[in-house]
């Protein structure tokens, strides 16, 4: 197995453990982005199919409902988010082929669009008396990544989106990025000042650029990226309203959903022009910050990863126990790690225990023991 820098992160190199493993998602991630094989390689082929038996997975399959079902919108964050259970299940390698309810809600999403281009979700808000199509800026980008990931980059309902996500970046106090922009239909809008940019929508936008064909990256998108660099490096005097630097940012929760360090990293790391230059010293020290937040924070001493906070409801899966080490999710860090492995001797020379506060904080939060 060929020596890679991301590894020295790691007590050992977790790869020829995560491929004796149990859990046939993580071998899966491990064959296809940690070793570079490809979908039809025998092994991968192998894995894949261990993948769609798993109980893991069929439980993760059993949770997907139709798109049209009226859902609160105020989950962007849980895992039981559709556009959010598909990303995990496209990470355990489950592709539209596969699943006819997976199909079906992707042929939904894209039946709805405003008359802008934004992809829509259907629910109800707090106060009205019945459930409406509407755009949140955390809607469409996400949807818009979620199927781009599944295979209709190239479909034009989908293009437009991406045209359309392109042509709200904004001016914010912070730089051109993505505001939290209100839906007329709900008249709802995120917390916080009407003049940030939001953490969340910007990462959801990047991310999903990075599935988006190459013509469609503006260098405004991927100025973007460096906004969010600016949080980090400025969380001594701003913070975006309910999007802190903290320890929960810093280990984040499984699966993960939300704005973290490690979402930081797996969709920044997607952009080395915004880091991997010489004259990129601001942006390479903020990411190598980040990025060493996440190996204190979540990789043990035997470079294996214990998810320190879960969501509620996937404790049978090992990402959603705080009790062992799960190897999905250390193949998950390992494969955001590696896409800034030109960083490996910065972030491992970080020492995060020295690294100040966020706004309002005070002192050094502290991996967990």
């Amino acid at each position: 197995m060929k020596p890679e820098n991301w590894t020295t992160l790691f007590a050992e190199d977790p790869r020829p453990w995560l491929l004796e493993c149990d859990e046939p998602a993580a071998v899966w991630l491990t064959l296809r982005y940690l070793l570079d094989k490809a979908p039809d390689d025998v092994d991968v082929v192998a894995a894949h199919e261990r993948v769609l038996s798993d109980p893991a997975t069929i439980d993760l399959l059993d949770r997907v409902r139709p798109w049209d079902a009226e859902i609160p919108l105020s989950g962007h964050d849980k895992p039981e988010y559709a556009p959010n259970l598909l990303g995990l299940l496209a990470d355990f390698g489950v592709t539209a082929d596969d699943e006819p309810r997976i199909a079906s809600v992707l042929e939904t999403m894209l039946e709805h669009q405003d008359a802008e281009g934004r992809f829509q979700s259907f629910g109800r808000w707090r106060g009205m008396d019945s459930a409406v199509w509407n755009a949140l800026p955390c809607d469409s980008h996400a949807i818009a990544e979620t199927l781009a990931r599944f295979g209709f980059a190239d479909d034009p309902r989908v293009r437009v989106a991406f045209e359309r996500i392109a042509a709200d970046i904004a001016e914010t106090r912070q730089g051109r990025a993505w505001l939290c922009r209100p839906d007329p239909a709900v008249g709802f809008r995120g917390p916080g000042s009407k003049s940030d940019f939001c953490p969340q929508a910007t990462l959801e936008a990047l991310r999903a650029f990075s599935y988006a064909p190459r013509d469609m990256r503006s260098a405004d998108v991927a100025a973007a990226g460096g906004v969010s660099l600016r949080a980090w490096s400025e969380r001594a005097t701003e913070k975006p309203y309910m999007f802190g630097h903290g320890r929960q940012f810093k280990r984040g929760k499984w699966p993960q959903t939300w704005y973290s360090a490690l979402e930081v990293v797996d969709t920044i790391g997607r952009y080395p022009e915004l880091w991997d230059e010489a004259d990129r010293a601001v942006e390479r020290r903020a990411l190598s910050e980040v990025a060493a937040c996440v190996v204190a924070y979540t990789v043990g001493a035997d470079g294996r990863v214990i998810p320190w906070s879960c969501f509620r409801g996937y404790e049978a899966l090992s990402f959603g126990q705080k009790r062992r080490p799960s190897a999905f999710a250390t193949a998950f860090v390992a494969v955001a790690l590696r896409r800034v492995d030109a960083l490996a001797g910065e972030i491992a020379g970080v020492d995060v225990t020295a690294l100040g506060s966020s706004k309002g904080g005070s002192g050094t939060a502290l991996p967990p023991d």
